[in-house]
Order: structure tokens, then C-alpha cells, then sequence
């Protein structure tokens, strides 16, 4: 039955393939982003030492995994409640230009050798373009909102964004640099050959700046001024309710994820297993490329979103802007500059065969 089922899969058009296939990485990100607030709640309650929540059952079973589905129905029954001086259209549209970029973004992300929706040869530049998009949903909705709280809200989370964007364009510049490529999955075959020929190695400071800017981009703590409730109510956001809301938390979420994703796929080798290569190692399921390897990777960096918000205070806004502007962005300059010593004299990446 396997094979026959496997047999008309190969038989189908590209086009239903990659239906198929976006169809299925939109339900699984929509599950996933409820279990990861039910996650989050998790591990911080056990980092501040408290049960998190541990009412809401499924069919009686596993106390606390229907949280997220109460609350989705919780949002779905509350009115969605439009100012009346707002700008209708505007404040209805603003939710779904910050959640669009954040599932797009998956057509270009190989999620095994042989998974992916888009083999695009320009998909790093594909998701550049996505990735700064989600500052027009944000600044739609505060200046929809006709709300001054909402606008300054809205201000300061596109400042901030903008100038961690600049710092993310630079370190995959130097992504780019180090495989010579701009589909996402040559990137992740060049950095065959086990863990120590993954791109963290020989990009550490470019890695760094990644990930701590995609915590920036998503407005997640310690960077989640746009949402200090101390300073400016609830940020961009504080007009919205019910599903509206909703849909900005899951552009969060779903955001959370993507950056976790590519994070490993820039850097740490995607699908590659750690031990491919390796002697002993590398003839057992450690040295076996799959896509179980991509969602431990994304796992673990998603718990680093987790742990940083139950640790780190918040900074001030003139912190952030000072981190992204005097230091992110010259230390993605600076090893710029390195990776061109190391072209000229072929060490790291550049002794590769692919390198001409």
C-alpha cells in the first residue's frame, strides 16, 4: 500500500506537489505555534518556579495541552471591536501584512534533501524581501488605529526593526559569501562533511548577530519595548482584539519559529546530521541527513527565544538602538572584511572544492 500510495505521489504535477506541500507546512505551523505558547508558559512557569497552566484537558487526558485551544476559541467568540475614527480597511488589513511574511517565507526552505516547496535560486533574496515586510503591518496598524498610543508604539517598533534588519542583511551577506549561493538548499549541501563544516564555525560573530537580531525582528524579549505595557500601554496592537489580536500573536509565534529555522539552516546545516563523514559515526542515524535534525536544531534555538525572556530584563529603548546601529552592524562589517582575507587565501569554507 506504502508503495502504491509513494507511486502516484511521483506521479502527480509539480503543481499539486507543491499544493500538497504548502497546504500541509501551513496546518503544521498553525499547530505548532499553539503548542508553542502552551511550551512557553511551561518552561518559564518551571524557570520561576511554578506549575504554568495545568486546568485545560483533552478528552480528560494531559492536563494543560488544551490551554492553547481554549484560548483560540476564547478569541474566536470576543467581538473584534474597530475605533470609530479608525481607518477601517487599514485596521483590518494591517493583522494579515504581519502574518503573511511569516508563512511565505517557508516556500524556500529545504526541509530535508528532497523536501521543499521552491528550489528558487534567488531565495535568500526572496526571504530578505519577506522578512521586511512585517514592518508595513506594524506601522499600518498603529496609524489605523488612529490612536496616538498605538502610533508611537508603532514608531518605535519599525525604528527598531529597520536597524536590526540592516544588521541581518550584512551577516547573510556573509552567508552568501561562504557558500556562494543564494539557494537555500546549496547552502545547506555545501556545509556537508559533520558539525565542525557547519557554518557557525567559521561565521560565529555573523551567527551571533543573526539570531540576537531575529530576537530584535520579532519583538521578543529583551527587545519587546513596542509592547513595555510600564511604558506605552500594549504597543501597536493595544486596538485590536479577538482574532484580530490573534492574528498578530501567531505572526509572533509563527515568526519565532522561521528566524529558529533559518537560523539552522544558515548556520548549522539544515537537515545535514552532525557525524556525516565521520568514521564510526557517520554509518549510524547520527551521519544520516533527514529533516528530524532541522526541527531538533529549530527545537533548541526556540528554547534559547524561551530562555532569554525568563531571564533577561528589558532594555531601554535608547540600548537597543545603541546595539543595533554602533555594535551589531560594524561586527557584521568587520567579519565581512575577515571572510575576504580568508577567500583570498583559501582557509575554512574557501578550501572547498566548490570554491573556484
Amino acid at each position: 500500500m506504502l508503495k502504491s500510495l509513494t507511486t502516484r505521489w511521483m506521479a502527480l504535477p509539480d503543481y499539486a506537489q507543491a499544493t500538497a506541500w504548502i497546504l500541509a507546512i501551513t496546518v503544521a505551523l498553525i499547530i505548532l505555534v499553539a503548542l508553542l505558547t502552551l511550551w512557553e508558559r511551561k518552561v518559564i512557569g518551571w524557570m520561576q518556579l511554578r506549575r504554568g497552566p495545568n486546568r485545560v484537558r483533552i478528552f480528560g487526558l494531559l492536563p494543560g495541552v488544551g490551554q492553547p485551544f481554549a484560548d483560540v476559541f476564547k478569541l474566536l467568540l470576543k467581538e473584534v471591536v474597530i475605533p470609530a475614527n479608525a481607518n477601517k480597511l487599514l485596521f483590518r488589513l494591517a493583522p494579515m501584512i504581519a502574518l503573511v511574511p511569516a508563512f511565505a517565507a517557508w516556500a524556500v526552505i529545504p526541509l530535508s534533501p528532497t523536501v521543499v516547496v521552491s528550489r528558487a535560486d534567488a531565495g535568500l533574496l526572496y526571504l530578505l524581501s519577506l522578512t521586511s515586510m512585517g514592518v508595513y503591518g506594524i506601522i499600518i496598524a498603529g496609524w489605523a488605529a488612529n490612536s496616538k498610543y498605538a502610533f508611537l508604539g508603532a514608531m518605535r517598533s519599525a525604528a527598531q526593526m529597520v536597524a536590526y534588519e540592516i544588521a541581518m542583511g550584512f551577516a547573510l551577506v556573509g552567508v552568501l559569501m561562504a557558500t556562494g549561493s543564494m539557494n537555500l538548499g546549496r547552502i545547506v549541501e555545501t556545509q556537508s562533511g559533520g558539525f565542525l563544516s557547519w557554518n557557525w564555525f567559521w561565521l560565529f560573530p555573523l551567527f551571533m548577530v543573526y539570531f540576537i537580531s531575529g530576537i530584535a525582528e520579532t519583538n521578543r524579549a529583551p527587545f519587546d519595548v513596542a509592547e513595555g505595557e510600564s511604558e506605552i500601554v500594549a504597543g501597536f496592537h493595544v486596538e485590536y482584539s479577538g482574532m484580530a489580536f490573534a492574528l498578530f500573536f501567531l505572526a509572533e509565534y509563527a515568526n519565532m519559529i522561521l528566524i529558529s529555522t533559518l537560523t539552522a539552516v544558515f548556520f548549522f546545516g539544515g537537515w545535514q546530521a552532525p557525524f556525516a563523514g565521520y568514521p564510526v559515526l557517520g554509518d549510524t542515524f547520527l551521519g544520516r541527513p533527514g529533516f528530524g535534525w532541522l526541527f531538533l536544531k529549530a527545537f533548541v534555538l526556540v528554547f534559547l527565544f524561551l530562555w532569554f525572556r525568563a531571564t533577561f530584563p528589558r532594555y531601554r529603548y535608547d540600548q537597543i538602538m545603541r546595539l543595533g546601529w554602533k555594535a551589531l552592524i560594524p561586527v557584521t562589517l568587520v567579519w565581512i572584511a575577515v571572510e575576504m582575507i580568508m577567500a583570498v587565501y583559501r582557509i575554512g569554507p574557501w578550501a572547498r572544492p566548490w570554491y573556484q
